[in-house]
């Protein structure tokens, strides 16, 4: 049986390092996700802001589904109003 204490010393100094190199890689794997995750988040924010100083024409589709809502608007001010259509 061996009892020397420098052997408990050695691997439980082992076992620190170890464990620190661990954390140490972990770390810096959880810090560069969160730079991937913020750089995705801003470019998302940089596609997806819209932009108020010049009107959005868009597509047909969007015009026609535009003129819709704006037609149903009409008709609804016009029931609050009481008028018959």
């Amino acid at each position: 049986m061996a009892t020397d204490p420098n052997i408990y010393l050695t691997v439980a100094a082992s076992g620190l390092i170890g464990l620190a190199m661990l954390v140490t890689a972990g770390l810096s794997g959880w810090r560069g996700w969160l730079a991937l995750k913020q750089e995705e988040l801003g470019s998302h924010r940089q596609l997806r802001e819209p932009v108020y100083d010049e009107p959005n024409m868009g597509t047909a589709g969007s015009r026609i589904e535009i003129a819709d809502l704006k037609e149903r608007i009409r008709k609804l001010e016009a029931i609050a109003a009481g008028v018959d259509l």
